[in-house]
């Protein structure tokens, strides 16, 4: 779904209050805690996290899911140990309503990202 929004707070004013706002609360302070430094702001009508001028990450609520777009996951995890068992796309992580964030490893997944990203390394798609 795409909002007509201008900032986070607007965005976050918009969507339902409903489980994807719930996941969405959680995701967003999870960026904000593994991610020193990040800017929240709005980037193709979804929450957008950069440092500088770059992107890195997206965050969306669906109609059925909540989405975080990370560039391309096998950069990051090339196994699939820290999204294992997760509904993925090649650069976005899908949370559906049965999804219980917190016993995930997607906290450790956002910190590899920071962490690739930081040092220069490629998560692009």
């Amino acid at each position: 779904m795409q909002y007509e929004v201008n900032t986070p707070t607007e965005y976050m004013d918009t969507i339902e209050n409903d489980w994807r706002k719930e996941k969405i609360v959680e995701l967003r302070a999870m960026i904000k805690a593994k991610v020193p430094g990040v800017n929240e702001g709005i980037n193709y009508k979804m929450l957008s996290y950069r440092q500088g001028e770059e992107i890195i990450f997206h965050l969306n609520a669906q109609k059925k899911y909540v989405c975080l777009y990370v560039g391309n996951i096998t950069k990051i995890d090339p196994n699939g140990v820290l999204l294992n068992g997760l509904n993925l796309g090649k650069g976005c992580i899908r949370f559906k309503k049965s999804d219980s964030i917190h016993r995930t490893r997607v906290d450790e997944f956002i910190e590899e990202v920071a962490k690739i990203w930081k040092q220069g390394g490629d998560i692009s798609c």
